[in-house]
């Protein structure tokens, strides 16, 4: 079999390699020379402690399996099994904490509540104060940067597998065929656009009324830290954020605790990472109103600054990059991805909002089952 994968971020390359492990030929073209959208612009973490359960925690936690399979066959991927904290401050964070280790699932995501000071043993840099943390073990990471190079050096060591950069996708011209914009016809028994946040020109055309909006946000990232961030750190707003926390405890929260100002205004969560170099990658923001502003807003910086070295207790790193991303969201949240056939031998698969990063393995493994790759 011969499947064309269109768009080069992680979506459409994890489609890539689960076609290549079933033995397929593979010829993933992307737009751009390498990919530059969320899959690049993203924090790398692989986070399945906020996700909702059912469909959307079963996809996480299967994604956290294969992404750990991956990446002991391909070391570039920098994967890291380094669990998060999220620590809380005040009696309404505290028992959104607690109600979240009281789940059914619990045990599952690898819930505990720690006390501060097991919760720096578990991560020594936490040295400001709260409370308690919420701890999540099943909580990993990769290094969003460069996993895409990675993974297409491993696809092409096989040699089934071709890469075809600087090609836009403009047309489908038959059953498993499309003609990019340099006129070359790319034939196979099944295509599938994974096209990230790119909604315009062909997705358009095929699929007019697609379920899914943009979302726009803000990011980023400082110089090395000096020391290890052992774990992923959150703080309470992602609680407001991550379907997983909703409940009395939760609305207990809202009502008697509001969110400091620019931090509602721009709907923000803190979600810091560590990079692979000792940098600190940390965001972020949520847009979602069309036009999108192009400039990125000093205020959100200086409230996740504030936020951060309260937690660490001490100054931040010169922050080296800040950047603003876009990426797809299914309109109905519970979905986890749209997949939708839009031709004869077409598939669109688009849609998983900021679970893209984590999700992937899984969605391209489900996509390969359903068209019996």
């Amino acid at each position: 079999m011969r499947v064309i994968v269109v768009g080069g971020g992680v979506v459409g390359t994890m489609h890539a390699w689960q076609a290549v492990e079933r033995g397929h030929e593979v010829v993933q073209i992307e737009r751009e020379a390498e990919a530059r959208g969320a899959s690049l612009r993203n924090f790398g973490q692989i986070w399945v402690s906020g996700r909702a359960g059912g469909e959307e925690l079963a996809t996480a936690l299967r994604a956290r399996e294969l992404w750990e399979g991956i990446g002991a066959k391909v070391p570039g991927l920098g994967f890291r099994p380094n669990g998060s904290l999220t620590p809380v401050r005040g009696p309404h964070e505290y028992a959104v904490a607690e109600a979240a280790t009281a789940r059914e699932d619990a045990a599952a995501r690898g819930y505990r509540l720690l006390t501060p000071d097991e919760a720096r043993a578990v991560n020594p840099a936490l040295r400001g104060t709260f409370d308690a943390a919420l701890h999540c073990e099943r909580d990993a990471a990769v290094e969003p940067r460069t996993a895409q190079l990675a993974l297409r050096e491993a696809l092409k060591a096989g040699g089934r597998y071709t890469f075809v950069p600087g090609r836009e996708v403009r047309e489908v011209v038959g059953t498993g065929a499309v003609r990019d914009d340099h006129g070359d016809v790319h034939r196979g028994d099944h295509v599938v656009l994974a096209t990230g946040a790119w909604l315009s020109g062909l997705v358009r055309e095929l699929a007019p009324d697609l379920p899914v909006r943009r979302v726009r946000l803000q990011m980023m990232q400082t110089e090395p830290l000096g020391e290890p961030l052992a774990t992923s750190v959150a703080d309470a707003d992602s609680f407001r954020y991550y379907p997983a926390y909703r409940g009395p405890a939760l609305d207990a929260l809202d009502a008697g605790q509001a969110q400091a100002p620019v931090a509602a205004a721009h709907k923000m969560q803190l979600l810091m990472v560590q990079r692979l170099d000792g940098g600190l990658t940390i965001g972020d923001t949520h847009e979602y109103e069309h036009p999108f502003a192009f400039d990125t807003l000093e205020d959100p910086y200086e409230h996740l600054t504030g936020v951060v070295e309260s937690l660490l207790g001490r100054p931040l790193p010169k922050v080296r990059r800040r950047w603003a991303g876009v990426y797809a969201q299914c309109t109905d949240t519970t979905r986890v991805v749209h997949r939708q056939q839009v031709r004869e031998g077409v598939w669109l698969v688009t849609g998983p909002g900021g679970r893209g990063m984590t999700c992937s393995p899984a969605i391209a493994e489900t996509t390969a089952d359903e068209l019996s790759w």
